[in-house]
């Protein structure tokens, strides 16, 4: 089956397309060979090798040996990913990338990949009134528009059968598609049985892979929006909770205020108070030993500030935020939750921000700002149903941005062997299709094409937060105001004129009485380099 993706032309424009199952790919000859090479349509070769743009291989997982929180092997899928499902995929040469070689990795465009464009994430307080209405458009949208290119596994690679015989894939939406795989990544095995799960295994959260995997989960995201809405401007914003001492994005103009029907429910005046929130049950996946199907399982929840206190005790700080940006080691001891003055401990939020030590029973930082939502986002496997998670990790982001700049870490700072599984250096990121390591997105974003507002010069600064808007607010109104410039003119040009015949009228009347005081009966020359150029004779 050939690929359903867009277009060359506008995938030649996007950046790396990523995913759980491209749709090519997501069928009995795909399971039956395990081999994940899409033809390119723009040359009609697999992996577009015709054109040198990549060519199919051989999986080369990695070996080093993963920390003990998880014992078993050969029995989840996501183990040494993707070889459950697929043994050869492309590999994109150059600036290429997507999972047939067919568009450019981050950061990179044009037809041959061959320029570099950096773009903004922006404060989302910030934006423009039109931007943020954009912004909520396209997340509705996103929810209401089926995935062209990829697909869901609604049952483990086993039950759909040796040879694929049982094929267990499903459409999805393209907001929900990402909510399934933060859900994916982080659900517990299964060991076999009903309830009879493993629940210390987490291939995105409570390790080294936390940063790098969000970030990727990110830049997927900017992307798909670009290619669903044509918009190839789109940058994701962020929220800046520093010191916030309430969900300042929680109004109807922009993430949805608090009903005042019910408290844990969005107003009815917010686009997301229809939405239908997916894969919020793992108790009940778990006694099926079952997939979340990506079903609607009921309303978004929400209710900020009426949290557990005792859990945590307010948002973070500017001090919480400068206090893990100085922390110099990126990973310490066990490197887990347990982990002391480790950078992404503190960071992730299982860690004290005023020493650094781990805690149990605490939630700070980024844990902090999914606590005090006390809803859809305070669960692991289904937060991503909220869309403040974007703009909450999109600033944690920019954190892990300040600290790689502050530090500056070589790649071996990250840990290459014995972290929790899914976490070493060389493992692929679970469930991305095409592949990348964990250790190949620690470095500054500026090598992945994007930056942020606030961490930019102040000159910079000030044209993003200040000037930017009111130009794209301008851009907005341009035919208004180009109208307004023209009937402003016409309006001029006829004043001007009503003047001048005035005045020549008046001048006229005093020639009049003039001529009548003296008795003159001569014809007159009316010639006035005032008037006009014109001459002519006009008798009395």
């Amino acid at each position: 089956m050939r690929s359903l993706c867009v277009s060359v032309v506008l995938l030649q424009l996007l950046g790396t397309c990523l995913c759980q199952f491209p749709r090519p790919c997501a069928n009995s000859e795909g399971l039956r060979t395990k081999e994940c090479c899409p033809v390119w349509d723009g040359d009609g070769s697999a992996c577009g090798a015709m054109s040198g743009r990549g060519f199919c291989t051989e999986v080369e997982v990695s070996d080093e040996p993963h920390g003990p929180q998880y014992p078993h092997s050969g029995i989840d899928d996501r183990e040494r990913w993707p070889l459950a499902f697929f043994n050869r995929t492309c590999r994109c040469a150059g600036n290429y990338g997507g999972f047939n070689c067919g568009e450019c990795r981050f950061g990179y465009w044009g037809s041959n990949c061959a320029e570099y464009r950096e773009s903004v994430r922006r404060n989302i307080l910030t934006l423009a009134v039109s931007e943020q209405q954009k912004f909520i458009s396209y997340l509705n949208l996103a929810k209401n528009t089926i995935s062209r290119d990829y697909v869901i596994s609604t049952a483990t690679r086993a039950e759909m059968g040796e040879n694929g015989e049982n094929l267990l894939f499903s459409d999805i939406n393209t907001y929900d598609l990402f909510v399934w795989m933060h859900y994916y990544v982080s659900r517990d095995a299964f060991l076999g049985g009903p309830g009879n799960v493993w629940r210390d295994i987490d291939f995105a959260h409570e390790s080294a892979a936390f940063l790098p995997w969000h970030r990727v989960f990110l830049l997927h995201w900017e992307n798909e929006i670009r290619k669903l809405t044509g918009d190839f401007n789109f940058t994701l914003p962020y929220w800046d909770w520093r010191d916030a001492q309430s969900c300042d994005v929680c109004t109807d103009r922009l993430m949805g205020g608090r009903s005042p029907l019910n408290p844990n429910l969005i107003s009815p005046g917010s686009v997301f108070s229809s939405w239908k929130v997916i894969c919020t049950q793992p108790e009940e996946y778990n006694s099926r030993e079952a997939l979340c199907n990506a079903t609607g399982e009921g309303p978004l929840l929400r209710n900020p500030g009426n949290h557990d206190t005792q859990r945590t005790a307010r948002l973070p700080t500017t001090a919480d935020v400068d206090f893990t940006v100085g922390l110099t080691e990126y990973e310490t001891g066990t490197m887990d939750r347990f982990a002391n003055s480790s950078f992404r401990n503190v960071i992730e939020g299982f860690a004290s921000t005023e020493t650094g030590m781990a805690v149990s029973g605490q939630s700070t930082m980024h844990n902090a700002l999914h606590i005090f939502m006390n809803g859809s986002m305070s669960s692991v496997q289904g937060s991503a149903n909220d869309p403040i998670f974007l703009l909450h990790h999109a600033f944690i982001d920019s954190i892990f941005e300040r600290w790689l700049r502050t530090h500056q870490p070589l790649r071996s700072n990250y840990p290459s062997a014995n972290a929790p599984i899914g976490h070493n250096d060389g493992y692929y990121m679970v469930p991305f299709l095409p592949l990348y390591r964990n250790g190949e997105y620690f470095l500054s974003n500026k090598a992945l094409g994007y930056e942020y507002a606030y961490l930019l010069d102040p000159g910079q600064r000030f044209m993003q937060e200040f000037l930017t808007p009111y130009l794209e607010q301008a851009q907005q109104i341009w035919q208004w105001l180009l109208g307004a410039s023209i009937l402003g003119a016409v309006i001029a040009s006829i004043i001007a004129t009503l003047i001048v015949v005035a005045r020549r009228k008046w001048k006229r009347n005093q020639r009049r009485k003039t001529a009548l005081i003296y008795g003159e009966r001569q014809p007159l020359l009316n010639s006035s380099s005032e008037e006009g150029s014109a001459s002519y004779q006009t008798t009395l």
